[in-house]
């Protein structure tokens, strides 16, 4: 009878083992890497890396593809990738736990923290929150003021100098608009708050207990890290390698880079109340705080499954997804998008990374395996994003391809090409000049030294803008000519980097 129970209590255990096994569904257990394998080469997504934890535990820690197109290195769970936007969580948390220790509230007035703030709006100026800044609710527009901080020469100081002599688009509280240079207002009161700055608090306060060894805060210096991504990007319809770029003046908004491994401690964590190796990392309220709902986005969409909202607390996304919710954050910059997912209600974190900025391989990859854990039905979502992906790019190339056939036309305008050579001025930037040679424009930006945009015309004094990173797009400026005289310009950027315009008045 004594050996029967134990016999009988081993195939308990055994059954046990089996159903907690059985919990990794076949797309993630058999699937995923014929699914990802296919995909990177549909997408032409030269490499990507997939974490998912559940219950405590790392499931899946894989790359797939290469550190750069055309050569033979591979990714692997240690690869750093840059992790932009999503550096956003690790800012918004970071302030919760210091509204959880007692050293802040996050209904502070801003200047409470940085006297010397201003904004255009006086009102707005004395009652803007340290909430307000972390979750969007300033009344800017989406992107708006990143043309002048994106790899500029601009300190930090200087960019939120410039951010508060923008007028927002909007009434303030009254719309969502994503705003970066709201984060670097939060990492500056950060490090107002902890007597220390924001470099130094994420290293030491969560880097470091949570072993994230790999991850670094600053961009520069990057290119001398071991087992790094390359960035890439599509230039007329063709992938290319481009420069990571250097946004450390921009930092609590993105300049993380981080790895597969590391992220699955981040993951963990937050997935355990903040407790990581048995240690409390996080107060449990802190990301509690992180994960209220302080903005409204929008009315949520999904091609299939049931959802209503999109909601942003400080440094996440909030939505719910078939009576889950999900907390969430995107990340792209100069030749990445990225993705970090939980759903904490089924201790599920997906993070994924990939090194190049025109894909979204890196959301499809994060539904199909929500979709797996909550059984639903498989939809083969990279192949409905690409279809969609591969429809707007090719009537962006037709577009481009008009616009630079009028330029091939020599059509001439309204006064001699020397004519709109000299300096412009815009009252919060500063300066852009415009030189001629041979049949075009050359731009060079104050606060941009190492970008330059070429200039060549295509009809009624509107010339088409080249810059020469590809980040910038490829961009018409019209131009303003009275009584034979050049008055202005707008100058435009990729609505990757910026939607809003930017009015350069000629001077006398």
């Amino acid at each position: 009878m004594k050996l029967k129970g134990l016999l009988f209590y081993a195939v308990l255990v055994l059954a046990g083992l089996n159903h907690s096994f059985s919990q990794t569904p076949s797309f993630v257990a058999d699937s995923i890497d014929r699914y990802i394998e296919r995909s990177l080469e549909g997408w032409d997504v030269p490499g990507m890396v997939v974490v998912v934890v559940k219950d405590g535990q790392v499931i899946v820690n894989k790359g797939y593809g290469v550190l750069e197109a055309g050569k033979p290195d591979k990714v692997n769970e240690n690869t750093l990738f840059m992790i932009a936007s999503n550096t956003k969580a690790f800012t918004g948390t970071a302030l919760a736990m210091m509204e959880v220790e007692g050293k802040c509230s996050l209904t502070d007035p801003v200047k409470k923290w940085l006297p010397d703030f201003h904004m255009a709006d006086p009102w707005v100026e004395e009652h803007i929150t340290l909430t307000d800044i972390l979750s969007h609710r300033i009344g800017m527009e989406t992107f708006q003021g990143d043309f002048m901080y994106w790899e500029s020469d601009l300190s930090t100081a200087e960019v939120i100098e410039k951010f508060g002599q923008l007028t927002p688009m909007y009434d303030f509280r009254t719309k969502w608009g994503y705003c970066n240079a709201g984060f670097v207002i939060a990492g500056e009161c950060l490090g107002r708050i902890s007597g220390t700055d924001w470099h130094s608090f994420i290293g030491q306060r969560l880097l470091e207990p949570l072993g994230m060894t790999r991850t670094t805060t600053f961009t520069a210096g990057l290119d001398k890290m071991a087992n790094l991504s390359a960035a890439h990007t599509l230039v007329d319809g063709k992938l290319q390698v481009i420069p990571r770029g250097e946004i450390d003046n921009i930092a609590p908004a993105a300049s993380i880079s981080s790895c597969g491994t590391d992220l699955s401690h981040w993951m963990i964590t937050l997935l355990d109340s903040g407790r990581y190796e048995g240690n409390q990392v996080i107060p449990w309220q802190a990301i509690q705080k992180s994960r209220m709902p302080a903005s409204i986005i929008r009315k949520a969409r999904h091609p299939f499954n049931s959802t209503h909202y999109a909601l942003y607390g400080l440094g996440w996304d909030l939505q719910d997804y078939e009576g889950r919710e999900i907390v969430s954050h995107t990340g792209g910059t100069d030749g990445f998008v990225t993705s970090v997912c939980l759903i904490p209600e089924e201790k599920l974190g997906i993070a994924v990374l990939t090194n190049t900025d025109m894909n979204s391989l890196y959301q499809a990859v994060k539904w199909e395996i929500i979709d797996a854990y909550l059984d639903l039905p498989y939809r083969d979502y990279s192949r409905l994003y690409q279809e969609r992906f591969d429809a707007a790019y090719g009537e962006q190339l037709k577009l481009l391809e008009a616009r630079r056939d009028s330029t091939e036309m020599n059509l001439p305008a309204s006064v001699k090409l020397r004519k709109f050579e000299g300096r412009y001025h815009h009252p919060v930037y500063g300066f852009a000049d415009l030189r001629a040679e041979e049949n075009h424009l050359v731009l060079t930006l104050e606060h941009h030294p190492g970008l330059t945009g070429t200039l060549r015309h295509m009809g009624n004094d509107r010339f088409l803008c080249t810059y020469s990173s590809p980040l910038w797009g490829i961009e018409v400026f019209p131009f303003t000519v009275e009584g034979g005289k050049v008055e202005s310009f707008v100058l435009r950027v990729s609505d990757f980097l910026e939607f809003t315009t930017y009015t350069f008045v000629k001077e006398k």
